[in-house]
């Protein structure tokens, strides 16, 4: 971090304290207050009809998210807040945004917002469809090449960083490590949380710019049964212990034709609540690697059910205080496919850069190429020609619902298959993804027709003036 971004920081900290500070004498009477004296900080991010929004429905008792920010308020350690509020609104909305946006220019590349990775293959788990359970702790990332990665991604003004694996709490002082070197960023652990203790809630506590995204399947049945015995009930004693450190953490919930019921119900949702999860991250299961088993795959009437579940679920009047996203259901409020770099690539923990912690193919590895190389390589440059893969962006990914897209991509860029065990043929994949994108493209066109949509300002290499005039790898659906 420079020292103009030092000063920034500095300055920025002495604003929160003095808000924190206020809204501290009298959280019920002052909530509404805070959009007024932080609007100055995000410097226009946001636009001022947005923010009165919230201003609004900070002044209402009855709305979920004024009752949302004062769950934050009340339970969060306000040093946490600072820290992550810092390094995400100052770092990554402010600073990284701008920077991010400069470099998609100059590079005429997908530049990210967000960068996973993977510190090891290690996982002290099995759970059922997913294929780390089969690596053991094969390959790890130095110390050295996660420092590089944060390095070089804050230079293309990448300052939000999450941890995958594997189990990446196997690396937990490396991970903290990272956190204390690099305070103008925000990190995120997808974690089982079975190694959560005491004394890693301290280093939390100490580091602030670190929240954890604990896996969770449902009730205990259902955990138990694809993640193993007891697990859920680890879980659930790591929930209750950084809740009694007022640390900020969520859940992480991959949804699947057996648990959908039971990880959308109001008796889970509120446990969690009640918890102390502050958000929860909802990933749609993805038929990949060996040990993948396509009747985990959710229905498309279990796909429609989600959709319409996640605007109930954030409702301002009949919704719940936790914030909950569905990466594949919520497409259409980022203008559909992230991956590619275009918000947020994957490096796992051989090392190899891959356009998505679902999709195992790549054509680059940080060992050999840099990370702006490797967003400028047949494959990354792929995804930046032919985002969005779909106009209805309820079908945004490439594997699950236009299998076609990455069959031909990968083909075409000669991408190899990154499977630590057992190398997958894409036409292998893509063949587990048929069914799904056939049976639910007729509903998927059918709620895009009939709903309306939001309309994010996304930015697509098709728009540009030079799109019809380079020659690159790039092909339209018409023509697949």
């Amino acid at each position: 971090m420079g020292l103009k971004q030092r000063f920034e920081m500095a300055t920025a900290g002495f604003v929160v304290d003095k808000i924190l500070k206020y809204i501290d004498k009298d959280p019920e009477a002052n909530l509404d207050k805070i959009v007024d004296k932080s609007q100055s900080l995000m410097r226009g991010v946001f636009p001022s009809k947005s923010l009165e929004m919230v201003k609004q429905g900070a002044k209402d008792p009855e709305n979920i998210w004024r009752q949302y920010g004062l769950r934050i308020i009340k339970e969060v350690d306000k040093e946490i807040i600072k820290g992550l509020g810092l390094a995400l609104g100052i770092g990554a909305v402010v600073e990284g945004t701008r920077v991010v946006r400069a470099n998609r220019e100059k590079y005429k590349c997908n530049i990210p917002w967000i960068i996973l990775l993977d510190p090891t293959s290690a996982c002290n788990l099995k759970c059922k469809g997913c294929w780390s359970a089969e690596y053991g702790n094969k390959s790890n990332l130095t110390y050295e090449e996660m420092a590089d990665i944060v390095k070089q991604g804050k230079e293309l003004g990448v300052h939000f960083y999450m941890f995958t694996g594997g189990e990446p709490l196997v690396r937990k002082n490396d991970i903290i490590k990272l956190c204390e070197e690099n305070k103008d960023c925000a990190f995120l652990a997808y974690t089982n949380a079975t190694l959560v203790d005491q004394d890693f809630c301290n280093e939390m506590k100490r580091v602030k710019n670190i929240t954890l995204a604990i896996s969770i399947e449902g009730d205990a049945e259902s955990t138990n049964m694809r993640r193993g015995e007891n697990v859920y009930e680890r879980a659930i004693k790591a929930m209750d212990l950084l809740k009694e450190n007022r640390l900020l953490f969520g859940i992480s919930v991959c949804y699947t034709r057996a648990n959908l019921e039971k990880v959308t119900s109001d008796e889970f949702i509120d446990l969690m609540i009640e918890k102390g999860a502050k958000y929860g991250f909802y990933f749609n299961y993805m038929p990949v690697g060996s040990a993948a088993d396509v009747e985990l795959v959710p229905t498309p009437e279990q796909r429609e059910f989600m959709y319409g579940w996640m605007k109930k679920c954030r409702d301002k009047k009949t919704g719940k205080p936790i914030f909950t996203f569905d990466f594949q259901d919520d497409a259409e409020y980022v203008g559909g496919c992230i991956a590619g770099g275009r918000n947020y690539f994957h490096i796992n923990s051989n090392g190899d850069m891959e356009p998505c912690v679902f999709i195992h193919y790549s054509d680059s590895n940080i060992r050999e190429k840099t990370i702006l190389e490797a967003l400028q390589s047949p494959l990354f440059m792929s995804y930046y020609h032919n985002q969005p893969f779909n106009d209805n962006h309820l079908r945004p990914c490439p594997m699950l619902e236009n299998p076609e897209y990455l069959r031909k991509m990968v083909e075409r860029t000669g991408a190899k298959s990154t499977d630590m065990l057992c190398p997958e043929d894409v036409n292998t994949l893509c063949a587990r993804c048929e069914h799904f994108a056939k049976e639910w493209a007729p509903k998927a066109e059918e709620l895009w027709k009939t709903r309306t949509h939001p309309t994010p300002k996304a930015f697509y290499y098709r728009d540009l003036p030079e799109a019809k005039k380079e020659n690159m790898i790039k092909f339209d659906e018409k023509n697949i």
